[in-house]
């Protein structure tokens, strides 16, 4: 792994997208398993996830540190230390040569200092998406950082049907049962996602309170009113 150093040069600004007409290069979306829970919630369209941008045979993500300098990292696709690597989604294409995809990297490390990390307002998968519509014009999807947006009250924790098809048909790894109770589910997401994805909110919560050397019985009485 590798930090990117800060650019003196933040004057200019690459844009992101070559005005040549060179062949293009495929841009990938490569996200990780921070926990082995996400084995359960990835069909319910929520889960902890760590994300890295690859074009060129080179792979950038965003992390934290306590220094203000950057936060960007280089290392072997879909080989990130710390985490499980899950799946390889490809965004789209880009004309930038693999020095000016370096360049525009380093540029945009300039804006993810280590010490601005944020988990709800500013993380890994914040700064993939942004590079995802610089370079292709299009968002990462929605449910790899579906629990930042909960948290702030930006996403229901209900999938939408178009985003759900993108990449998968998830209705394919529903259990399917005589008595109908997946079609209850099926017709009735609001009642079982949004409680469901709060529940698991929680569990993130306490697991990050926990992992960061917090009080456990003062964790158990702050999500009392949530499970």
């Amino acid at each position: 792994m590798r930090l990117f150093p800060v650019s003196s040069s933040s004057d200019s600004s690459p844009t992101g997208q070559s005005s040549s007409g060179r062949s293009r290069a495929l841009v990938y979306l490569n996200v990780y398993d921070l926990t082995h829970i996400n084995s359960y919630l990835y069909w319910f369209g929520c889960g902890i996830f760590h994300s890295g941008i690859e074009a060129h045979g080179l792979e950038y993500g965003f992390g934290a540190h306590e220094y203000p300098s950057s936060g960007v990292f280089e290392v072997e696709p879909r080989s990130c230390p710390g985490f499980i690597f899950r799946r390889s989604i490809l965004l789209g294409s880009t004309e930038l040569s693999r020095s000016e995809f370096r360049s525009f990297m380093e540029y945009l490390s300039n804006k993810y200092h280590g010490d601005t990390y944020n988990l709800i307002s500013k993380n890994c998968n914040h700064f993939t998406d942004e590079v995802s519509m610089r370079l292709t014009g299009k968002p990462i999807p929605g449910w790899v950082n579906r629990l930042a947006r909960l948290e702030d009250g930006t996403d229901s924790g209900v999938s939408s049907a178009t985003e759900e098809s993108e990449e998968e048909d998830l209705s394919h790894h529903l259990f399917s049962t005589p008595d109908g109770d997946v079609e209850f589910l099926q017709d009735r997401p609001d009642l079982f996602a949004s409680r469901f994805c709060t529940v698991i909110l929680s569990l993130a919560s306490a697991f990050l309170y926990l992992k960061n050397g917090g009080n456990a019985t003062i964790l158990f009485l702050l999500n009392l009113d949530l499970v």
